[in-house]
């Protein structure tokens, strides 16, 4: 007998996605508070141990580290779920060595020792989590209601961006009120709500067991594809002497700039060696398994092309607040007078997301499907990237503006953060939906810690033309053009993020979207829960 069939769209809202989403705005809450404290309480507390003149350089030494191991440990925690743990057990258990990182930092806040072992163990149960959280959300989905995955996904950000702006408005104000060990110790509070939230929707989840030890897994078709001589063993073989050369130049570049540079070589080279010769691979391995490693590479290349918009991302943070702090803080609202910190605009950021989200999905998306332009995935993250051009132009140009003497009030930065935050909502939320939807069930974990590690190497470009500015020719050819060696970088990165996004638009046009969300009985369901 024939079953009605059941669309895409039709299916209910998993009852357990509260759950998730609760445990993340707690988990977020827990980890931009500490993070956006940290450099201050290094500062001002733990390294007085060093001179005045080193701090700042040590501090800044400490949190860069801790934030490396925050994006790298996302390839431990997503080969952990997928082929040993599962999702579920490797966020639970993770979960609690990052709560007991928080009660480190808040017992240890005079003991150097003690403190970073903290902040290691909070480097890697929150980077371990990062992959896994947002695809065990895509886990509660099939076939039947896929269609609200996106809405999830977006509530998924919003939450983020929502625990992130009351973070970053109370935590200083609780350092300094009442010392470190209470502001340490709140966000250590709320990880261990976030870690008993999640555990108390166990029963209610659709649990993805990981997957059984495949003689035609990713790896093993690519080693494969790499046995035999050719022009892609050859290209592999450079990206992996580039790679230990890159390594062995710490001590001029420094460990960021060379651990990142070998990292991307070898995802780069390794890549491209793989994919030239991966059909040498078919017959010894099914199709599936071969068009399988093709389909990752694939998603790879869309990452790469992403990489640009997180290096302007990111530098909200330092180029902004930079231009902020010779801009004018005070402001007159309806005659009253009020005053800002530099550092304080950060927080329109995560306001602006939690307005953006809603509007684009209640007004703007509906208004472009009447007009007959359907904003898929790669349409909205190809906006976004040049979005982020558009934000770097506006700053670039206030930045001009002030070099010629021009007083300029910090409400000027409203439109670039603005326009930066457009770009974050279509890349940054959409890519989760993507990364999970085009990843091969196999791969759902490591796909999603590739896509957190693409911010790791968005920075990387920022460090490398930050280093690039201290080279005498360069600034030669900066003074020759008239405008400041910052406003040059401002338009430099505009011009970079432009060019991605026309790269990422022009590879979008031949990308062939797959549909990986499992099937009905693709996964261990939930047991029956009573209304």
């Amino acid at each position: 007998m024939s079953q009605p069939t059941t669309t895409a769209s039709s299916g209910r809202m998993p009852r357990q996605i509260p759950y998730i989403i609760a445990n993340e705005g707690c988990e977020r809450f827990s980890f931009y508070g500490m993070r956006n404290i940290l450099t201050p309480f290094l500062i001002s507390t733990l390294l007085l141990f060093l001179p005045e003149s080193e701090r700042t350089g040590e501090a800044k030494h400490v949190f860069h580290t801790f934030v490396i191991g925050v994006y790298f440990f996302p390839l431990l925690g997503g080969w952990l779920a997928d082929r040993f743990f599962g999702k579920y057990n490797t966020v639970f258990w993770l979960s609690l060595v990052y709560c007991a990182g928080h009660a480190c930092l808040a017992l240890f806040e005079d003991n150097v020792k003690g403190f970073y072992l903290g902040l290691g163990l909070i480097a890697l149960g929150s980077g371990g989590i990062k992959p896994l959280v947002s695809s065990f959300v895509g886990d509660q989905f099939d076939q039947t209601n896929k269609g609200k995955a996106k809405i999830v996904f977006d509530a998924f950000y919003w939450i983020i961006n929502f625990g992130s702006f009351f973070a970053s408005l109370l935590m200083p104000l609780f350092l300094k009120n009442y010392g470190p060990a209470v502001a340490f110790g709140i966000p250590g509070v709320m990880m261990f709500i976030a870690t008993m939230v999640f555990w108390s929707g166990k029963k209610k989840y659709v649990h993805v067991p990981p997957s059984a030890p495949n003689p035609h897994s990713f790896s093993r078709v690519a080693r494969t594809a790499l046995a035999t001589n050719g022009a892609g063993r050859t290209v592999a073989m450079v990206g992996l002497f580039g790679a230990l050369a890159s390594l062995l130049m710490s001590p001029q570049w420094g460990f960021v700039i060379a651990a990142c540079t070998a990292l991307v070589l070898l995802l780069g080279f390794v890549g491209a060696g793989i994919s030239m010769q991966l059909e040498r691979a078919r017959g010894l391995h099914p199709d599936e398994a071969v068009d399988g490693v093709r389909a990752v590479l694939r998603i790879l290349v869309v990452f790469a092309l992403v990489t640009p918009f997180w290096s302007l991302f990111d530098q909200k943070a330092s180029t902004w607040v930079v231009q902020a702090n010779s801009m004018i803080t005070t402001f007159s609202v309806f005659g009253n007078e009020f005053t800002l910190l530099p550092a304080q605009m950060q927080a329109l950021n995560p306001l602006l997301v939690m307005l953006l989200i809603p509007f684009n999905n209640l007004v703007l998306f509906p208004l472009l499907q009447k007009i007959g332009i359907t904003p898929t995935p790669l349409r909205r993250m190809t906006a976004g990237i040049a979005f982020s051009a558009l934000s770097w132009l506006v700053i670039g140009t206030i930045q001009v503006s002030m070099d010629a003497g021009t007083p300029t009030s910090m409400a000027w930065q409203i439109l670039p953060y603005a326009l930066l935050t457009m770009g974050e909502v279509l890349v940054s939320a959409t890519g989760l939906e993507f990364a999970y939807s085009q990843a091969p069930a196999s791969m759902k974990g490591a796909i999603m810690a590739l896509w957190s590690l693409a911010v790791t190497v968005g920075n990387l470009w920022v460090l490398v033309v930050n280093a690039a500015v201290k080279n005498d020719a360069v600034l030669g050819t900066i003074a020759s053009s008239g405008v400041s060696v910052i406003a040059f970088q401002m338009y430099f990165f505009a011009a970079f993020a432009l060019l991605a996004a026309i790269a990422f638009g022009l590879y979008a046009k031949r990308y062939k979207m797959v549909d990986h969300y499992r099937s009905i009985e693709g996964a261990k369901a939930p047991a029956a829960v009573k209304v």
